[in-house]
């Protein structure tokens, strides 16, 4: 599949923000005991996620052939993942907002009210990032999708992410720095063996092959004639070429700048304050997440693929 910027830059954004919102509401009102975060850090890691998570949503506008007819994506919930993104993603921002507004004026709702919009604000934010991993993960006809593997994956590097960047706000605002930086080692750890059973799943040549495709069984198929004679749609979104060895340095990038720097920077500060070294463990995983979305879309392999002569997908 062709990897588009857009798409990448709204999936990685999305998912650090709604992961960092999710991760910050549960502290504040729902599980304090675990981790307890002054209001400061509060109002500026919640704002910071909605700002992450709305910049991802408008990036993923630029992918929209026409922008005018954005609307009908709210008109399929029922059938449509796309659907049930946007309608959950638009139903988060009133929630938030009642919360983070609560927090920065405390008396402004009663506080049975702030903790409900707390509680649909993580709701809300999972089942935003969860139906955009369905999206991908509902394809049948794309093997490297069609995984309970990917929706998991967009959550786990979402939290691992947006733990990273609450770790680095709680130094910045005099937050508990030991405990969130033991948070995002957790999360990270978590992600990259999710990260790592999603790479050896797709490496087995479990799909379909251009002998199970036309049902011959007896001997070699080899293809012909394509039926076009020039570039079409679905060679600019279908047949993304990339070689083995590009595809094989990408996914070291993605496990050395997504998982291994942040881990190593985040075990040696682990109990001390280092503010530098926080934001350059966010910016490497930032870095290494671009590249493992890259990698998610140059991977992907569509059965369309074998009508121009490839052998299996």
């Amino acid at each position: 599949m062709h990897p588009a910027l857009s798409v990448i830059a709204f999936t990685v954004l999305s998912g650090a923000g709604f992961g960092l919102v999710t991760l910050v509401a549960l502290f504040d009102r729902l599980a304090s005991a675990v981790i307890m975060l002054p209001t400061p850090v509060v109002l500026i890691a919640g704002g910071l996620g909605v700002v992450l998570a709305t910049l991802g949503l408008l990036a993923s506008t630029l992918h929209l052939a026409n922008p005018k007819n954005a609307w009908r994506a709210f008109s399929r919930f029922r059938s449509s993942w796309l659907s049930r993104e946007a309608v959950f993603a638009v139903a988060f921002y009133p929630f938030v907002i009642g919360w983070l507004g609560a927090t920065a004026f405390p008396g402004l709702l009663p506080e049975a009210l702030v903790s409900l919009c707390a509680v649909m604000t993580v709701g809300l934010a999972l089942a935003t990032v969860f139906s955009t991993g369905m999206i991908y993960a509902s394809l049948r006809t794309i093997r490297q999708w069609n995984s309970p593997l990917v929706p998991l994956n967009y959550l786990l590097l979402g939290f691992a992410s947006g733990a990273l960047v609450l770790a680095a706000i709680a130094e910045l605002a005099g937050g508990p720095v030991s405990d969130t930086r033991f948070l995002a080692l957790l999360l990270l750890v978590i992600a990259a063996v999710s990260k790592g059973i999603y790479y050896f799943w797709i490496g087995a040549p479990k799909g379909s092959t251009i002998n199970t495709a036309v049902g011959q069984t007896r001997a070699q198929v080899k293809l012909l004639e394509s039926g076009q004679s020039g570039p079409s749609f679905l060679d600019k979104e279908f047949r993304y070429q990339a070689s083995g060895g590009q595809l094989m340095r990408m996914r070291w990038l993605v496990g050395l700048a997504g998982f291994g720097v942040p881990l190593a920077l985040l075990a040696v500060g682990i109990n001390g304050a280092a503010l530098p070294i926080s934001l350059l463990a966010v910016a490497s995983m930032l870095a290494g997440l671009f590249a493992e979305r890259w990698l998610f879309f140059a991977e992907a392999r569509h059965v369309v693929n074998l009508f121009y002569g490839a052998q299996r997908t």
